[in-house]
């Protein structure tokens, strides 16, 4: 267990996609790692609390159904937002304590977070119309 939260540390420091043009800061493209996955309660409160974006985070499982069509249509979506939200994704098999810590009683249940703070919340599958205005919403547009 230890080894494979150290191997997914370790993949999601490794950069992706076009190296950054001189100049410029890593990772500063709108488009790029809008979307990650948790790896520990740490992690969460580094990239999810503490952001300075807003975040939707998509509590999941593997073996949900449902969760395999709203996770990548919100993706999708939250990749449209260039840069204005990002998207963290967290296994409620993998981080049980965080799915009750943020009660969540049912799969896929997805937050919207502000400066820490959860501002928004629903359960279940919605279509893009809902997820945009969703979305809209939380970063005020």
């Amino acid at each position: 267990m230890a080894q494979r939260l150290a191997l997914r540390r370790l993949l999601s420091l490794t950069p992706r996609g076009p190296p950054a043009p001189p100049g410029r800061a890593f990772g500063t493209s709108a488009g790029r790692r809008s979307t990650f996955n948790v790896q520990d309660g740490s992690d969460f409160q580094d990239r999810v609390v503490n952001s300075p974006k807003p975040v939707v985070v998509d509590f999941h499982a593997q073996w949900c159904g449902p969760c395999k069509i709203l996770g990548p249509r919100l993706e999708k979506m939250v990749a449209k937002q260039e840069g204005k939200v990002v998207m963290a994704k967290v296994d409620i098999d993998d981080h049980t304590d965080l799915a009750i810590e943020y009660e969540v009683s049912a799969v896929p249940t997805v937050l919207a977070m502000k400066n820490g703070d959860v501002v928004d919340k629903f359960v279940g599958i919605k279509d893009e119309d809902q997820l945009e205005a969703f979305l809209k919403k939380l970063i005020g547009a």
